[in-house]
This record gives structure tokens, C-alpha cells and sequence, in this order.
């Protein structure tokens, strides 16, 4: 349950770029995760809040060489034809948003988003996208060390598998920060 948003707040959506949003998601549909997102990065732009979108191209990271087991849901269906890992045009999306590219489940891991959000003082983060046990929760991990306010956007969100995404909002989430819905969040902004 969100029980407040602080003043100087940011919008972080993981992942939500042409190969992933092409995926099927569980529970909720990527439809309506893009859907969320955008009620959510249209409220962050008309209360003037910054937005920041996230994007993973892991070409070349280390962590892509070591050992790994073969797990239900993997990516390994994913086109990486032209383009696979810009942000979907179904994204509303703008020029003067914040744009980071991650190589790892983290956005923060050796990217500029804690120095981004740091220049605009920002001390809670809104944090949605895809996947719920992966990019969002990777973050919310590295959030969760850097002292963030997490607002989990349980709607907006979704995984490869139904399971880790109630995994992570059951039992995870509520160890770092507050757990609703879109609709919450933009009675909060209203």
C-alpha cells in the first residue's frame, strides 16, 4: 500500500524497448504494462517530474561469459535484429526525458542514473517495467543500498513467468519500499 510520495520524486521504467515489449508477459500483459506506463509518464510530465527510461543492451558485459543454467521464461527467445534495444515507440516517450542504457539487471551498476536522479535531488523513486524479478528488481536492489524511496508499481509491471512476479512484490518488495497500483500513484499526483 503507498502510503505518500515525496516532492522530489522520479518515474524509472526498466526495459520496456522493441525485443522485450514483444515478449509475453505474466500476469499482466505487456499491453497493459505499456498502457500503465504511459498514464504514469504522462502525470510525471504534466506535474513536471522527471522521467527516466532504462534500456539494457548486455553486448560485450562480463557477467554475459560466465557459467549459467537454462531457466523457465530465459530471453532466449528475443530478436536482436536492428534496433532490438532502443525503447519501444509504443514508449511515450520524449527528447528531454532521461535515458540510460544498463548492462546488467541493475540500472544503477556503472550507469549515470544515481548522479542523474542525485543533480535533481531526487529521494523516492516510482519503479515499473519489465522484468519484475529482473531489471526492476535488480534496481530496486541497488535503490534499496542508495537509501531511495521505492514505490513499486505492481500494474505496471510484469515478468516472463507469473511466478516471479508475485515472488517479487510478495516477498521482496515490501523489504524496500511501498507496493500499488498506477491508479494510487496518480491520486498521489493529482
Amino acid at each position: 500500500m503507498i502510503t505518500e510520495l515525496d516532492e522530489n520524486i522520479a518515474l524509472v521504467l526498466i526495459d520496456l524497448q522493441n525485443a522485450i515489449v514483444g515478449l509475453t508477459a505474466a500476469p499482466h500483459p505487456m499491453d497493459t504494462v505499456l498502457e500503465n506506463a504511459n498514464r504514469l509518464i504522462a502525470a510525471f510530465r504534466k506535474a513536471g517530474k522527471p522521467i527516466v527510461l532504462v534500456n539494457v543492451n548486455h553486448a560485450g558485459a562480463k557477467w554475459t561469459k560466465s557459467r549459467k543454467e537454462a531457466s523457465p521464461g530465459s530471453t532466449s527467445s528475443m530478436q536482436f535484429t536492428e534496433g532490438w534495444d532502443q525503447i519501444s515507440p509504443r514508449v511515450d516517450s520524449h527528447p528531454d526525458d532521461i535515458y540510460i542504457t544498463k548492462h546488467t539487471w541493475s540500472a544503477f551498476y556503472e550507469t549515470a542514473l544515481h548522479d542523474e536522479l542525485q543533480k535533481r535531488n531526487i529521494t523516492n523513486i516510482v519503479l515499473g517495467g519489465v522484468s519484475t524479478s529482473i531489471g526492476v528488481e535488480g534496481t530496486a536492489r541497488s535503490a534499496s543500498e542508495r537509501a531511495y524511496n521505492i514505490t513499486f508499481i505492481s500494474d505496471a509491471m510484469s515478468d516472463l513467468a507469473a511466478e516471479a512476479h508475485e515472488r517479487s512484490l510478495k516477498y521482496i518488495f515490501p523489504r524496500m519500499g511501498e507496493v500499488g497500483t498506477t491508479d494510487e500513484v496518480l491520486a498521489f499526483l493529482r
